[in-house]
């Protein structure tokens, strides 16, 4: 038979998917309702926006993924990595939405989404396909396994780099570095790949005074408070403010006066300011599990196109939230990234319980 006999989804999974979005809608419902009050005359502006726009689509996604069998992806992934990369390039033509200086959007009608968010999820499920797809001493080999792994993602992340969303194409070349390592690529090219594409982005960030900017100033956020700095400085004493249970839900003062961004990059410095470092420890324990157990699922399955695509989600979801609270922490610097589930922002939302709803169904198969 094509597919195995299926049995029943792990409960767990779904059950972390589930508190995790919840939590995202909560912790948004605070941390938005000041500006929304500000820019829209409505408190829940933005919460109203994040159920419409992206639970709605990601319940769909989800509930679509979880009863469409998953090796059916497989015949389909390059189309759909194909559709994804082309509305990735539109962003630059006239039906494209720049804003502070990056093309990051697109109009369709009353619809506005993020094709780097879809991208995500296509590059994944394409690369499970091609590598599974490849006999194990292939995928070892320069020429059918390690320069067309380059290629590709090259392409998609010269696209990235354009736009400019730099930290999402280094969460994604990381996410497919993982996946490759995985298929049993050897150490030696998994290495040319890391130090080739260090050197590249070290390049990149010298040649461009905004992203110099932000690794100076990550360097030396305490002696430039109120310039470059502003931002980390602001979440630290957000979190720093929280202490060890917080100041209570929706009390936070800095969401409403001095944090930027408080809906999307810096949301960790909310959800710490609010409920403290235990409130911000339960939220990191449960990303650890939804990483663990997308790990343990892949671990447990004998199919290796499924496999990769759990590991491909696992390390999205993990590094993606290293990346964003370790900025917000000041241990990185500041990138931009939004927290996965919790963000504002619904083609995230709905890509992220899509990419739930297939890893539920590939959980039917473990």
């Amino acid at each position: 038979m094509f597919f195995k006999k299926s049995h029943k989804p792990d409960y767990f999974l779904i059950s972390v998917i589930f508190v995790l979005t919840v939590a995202g809608l909560i912790i948004l419902a605070s941390a938005s309702s000041e500006l929304g009050r500000i820019k829209f005359g409505d408190s829940y502006y933005f919460l109203k926006h994040q159920i419409i726009f992206g639970l709605s689509f990601g319940i769909l996604g989800f509930l679509a993924a979880y009863f469409i069998p998953y090796k059916s992806y497989k015949y389909a992934s390059f189309a759909f990595l194909i559709f994804s990369i082309i509305l990735l390039a539109l962003v630059f033509t006239k039906i494209g939405i720049t804003s502070g200086g990056s093309s990051r959007w697109l109009k369709l009608g009353p619809v506005i989404f993020q094709p780097a968010e879809l991208v995500k999820m296509t590059f994944i499920i394409y690369l499970a396909a091609w590598l599974s797809n490849l006999k194990m001493n292939r995928s070892t080999d320069f020429w059918t396994g390690f320069m067309p792994f380059v290629l590709i993602s090259g392409f998609i992340a010269t696209l990235l780099i354009l736009q400019p969303a730099t930290s999402t194409m280094i969460i994604l070349m990381g996410t497919g570095i993982v996946m490759y390592f995985i298929s049993g690529a050897r150490i030696v090219h998994i290495a040319s790949v890391a130090l080739v594409g260090l050197m590249i982005l070290g390049l990149i960030i010298w040649l461009t005074p905004y992203r110099l900017q932000r690794v100076t100033t990550f360097l030396n956020h305490e002696k430039d408070a109120s310039g470059a700095a502003y931002q980390i400085n602001q979440s630290l004493n957000a979190i720093g403010s929280g202490g060890l249970f917080g100041v209570g839900y929706g009390r936070s003062t800095s969401k409403s006066s001095y944090l930027p961004d408080p809906i999307s990059d810096s949301v960790f410095a909310v959800v710490a300011e609010e409920l403290g470092f235990v409130g911000a420890g339960v939220l990191i324990m449960f990303f650890g599990l939804f990483v663990f157990r997308l790990f343990w699922l892949a671990k447990n399955l004998r199919d290796r196109f499924g496999q990769l695509i759990l590991v491909g989600f696992g390390s999205l979801v993990a590094f993606q939230s290293l990346v964003n609270m370790g900025a917000i922490s000041g241990l990185l610097p500041l990138t931009g990234v939004p927290l996965p589930f919790i963000s504002y922002g619904g083609t995230a939302l709905a890509v992220f319980l899509t990419l739930g709803g297939i890893s539920a169904n590939i959980s039917k198969y473990a």
